[in-house]
């Protein structure tokens, strides 16, 4: 009986299973979780970014001091930047500081990771200790620089006086020597970051090219300009793109080692925009300067990726 009972079970029509839900709604489904995992990040980005932004760019055509109501006076705070000694100042200083910060700092981050990527020891050490200033208070970075720099009592010129110069600069007291010390404070704090992506790139170059032109007789300054230069394009670019939106929004060390001075021999247009807007309480001119330096900021970016478009096409 048992036994029939189960032939009799075995016979038995399987349960209906559930049709599989139809593409469109498992597309929708899909595009519904990919839409709570962006959501988050979406939301953050809308209300502390892209509003703010769209509210400066509004700003930008109007005088309003944060008081009373904004009154629209259209291209008059742009006329007033044409006129505005300040303004060319800053900017001058923004191209110095962008001049001397990313040439210097991109040769001095491809050199330590040239030096680190080799098979020296203490290499995880150094490698650390380089990247370690990066992500040190800024605040710390430029006090202790200003030490250093110190006209008398830093160890720097007492350096130079060892070496023999009767007179070393004076540096951040000093209208000549204030940007150089401001400009080379920034690139020993940013080397480290950026020799971290060089690295990176030169880790993913294949051994074998190194390996066949060592075969046909290349020493190592051939092989560092036929292939390693060659294969870090990629890295090189994506370094030069970010310094370069970096130095023309340079402030926070600026304003911690010397405060825009002496003078006005360090005031940097990201500073300028602080001193109008914050300072001052004119919004609207503040706004207008902002947009001008995202457009400086802008016309650079796209100008060095046609550049790079160009050297990959030929």
């Amino acid at each position: 009986m048992t036994r029939a009972l189960t032939e009799e079970a075995a016979d038995a029509p399987a349960p209906p299973q559930a049709p599989p839900p139809a593409p469109r709604r498992r597309a929708r489904r899909d595009v519904l979780v990919g839409w709570s995992f962006i959501l988050p990040n979406f939301i953050g980005f809308a209300l502390f970014t892209l509003v703010p932004m769209l509210a400066a760019l509004v700003l930008a055509f109007m005088d309003w001091d944060s008081y009373n109501t904004p009154e629209w006076v259209g291209l008059e705070n742009f006329a007033r930047l044409l006129g505005d000694e300040n303004m060319r100042v800053a900017l001058v200083n923004t191209l110095y500081y962008a001049a001397g910060h990313i040439p210097l700092t991109l040769a001095a981050a491809l050199g330590l990771a040239l030096v680190l990527n080799s098979k020296i020891r203490g290499a995880r050490f150094f490698r650390t200790a380089a990247f370690l200033p990066y992500i040190a208070s800024l605040v710390a970075v430029a006090i202790v620089w200003n030490l250093l720099f110190h006209p008398t009592a830093g160890p720097v010129n007492q350096l130079l006086g060892a070496l023999g110069v009767d007179e070393p600069p004076r540096w951040t007291s000093s209208t000549a020597w204030a940007m150089p010390a401001v400009i080379v404070t920034s690139v020993w704090r940013d080397m480290g970051y950026y020799m971290v992506l060089f690295l990176a790139g030169l880790q993913a170059i294949p051994a074998e090219y190194h390996e066949a032109a060592k075969v046909d007789g290349a020493n190592a300054w051939h092989r560092f300009w036929s292939i390693t230069l060659p294969c870090l394009r990629p890295t090189t670019f994506f370094v030069l793109v970010m310094l370069t939106i970096q130095s023309f929004k340079v402030l926070d060390l600026i304003v911690v080692m010397t405060g825009g001075g002496p003078g006005r021999s360090t005031l940097v247009l990201s500073q300028l925009v602080y001193r109008e807007g914050i300072v001052e309480g004119h919004f609207g001119y503040s706004s207008a300067i902002a947009l001008v330096l995202f457009v400086i900021v802008l016309t650079v970016t796209v100008l060095q990726f046609r550049v790079n478009e160009r050297r990959y096409a030929t």
